[in-house]
Parts: C-alpha cells; sequence; structure tokens
C-alpha cells in the first residue's frame, strides 16, 4: 500500500514563504495524478492544487500565481512552493495520489501550515 508523507507545514507570517514535501514510499511517476488539499478549522477537504503525469497541473483559483505544484519523480516527491502566504491559507495540508482516474486515493497525514497576519 502506497504512503505518503507531508513536511515542510510550520508557523509564519503573512507574505511568507513555505515548501511542502511529500514523500511516497513507491514510484509515483505513472500515476495519474498527485496533489495538494487543505483543510481549514470546521471546513472541508478543498483542492489546493493537482499535477498530472504529463505535467498538467490546475489550482484554486484563491492560490493561482502564488502557488507551484510540482514533482520530481527520480525522489518520488511531490512539492507545494508556497509564496505571498495569507491567513486564509492556514490549514492541514494533505497529499494525495491517484493511481488512475477510478482508483481510490492515497492520503498522507497531513502538515500544519499556519500563516499570521
Amino acid at each position: 500500500q502506497l504512503q505518503l508523507v507531508e513536511s515542510g507545514g510550520g508557523l509564519v507570517q503573512a507574505g511568507g514563504s513555505l515548501r511542502l514535501s511529500c514523500a511516497a514510499s513507491r514510484s509515483i511517476a505513472s500515476f495519474y495524478e498527485v496533489g495538494w488539499y487543505r483543510e481549514a478549522p470546521e471546513n472541508q477537504r478543498d483542492l489546493v492544487a493537482t499535477i498530472t503525469s504529463g505535467g498538467s497541473t490546475n489550482y484554486a483559483d484563491s492560490v493561482k500565481g502564488r502557488f507551484t505544484i510540482s514533482r520530481d519523480n527520480a525522489k518520488n516527491t511531490v512539492y507545494l512552493q508556497m509564496n505571498a502566504l495569507k491567513p486564509e491559507d492556514t490549514g492541514v495540508y494533505y497529499c494525495n495520489a491517484k493511481a488512475a482516474r477510478t482508483t481510490p486515493s492515497s492520503w498522507g497525514q497531513g502538515t500544519q501550515v499556519t500563516v499570521s497576519s
């Protein structure tokens, strides 16, 4: 079973930057899609950014121009570079990996990001 381990979260002031990493226990190079989701307090888990095996990316409107998702297949790792952070970016960030369009997703345990104003 695929395991995903997130890291890189923390406390940062508004306007600052963080880079999240998601390390997979095995190759995800051929995975249909990997991505990041955010769960704010008392909210649902929402899409932040995804990237396909072909390199196509998709971003939530709220993070476009500020966040960048990338993947290093040689390291089995997905990254989320977050710049110009805002307090509303606060939440637990989860890594997600989907081997194929119709297969269930795998989730990491999450990493907390807190942006102070």
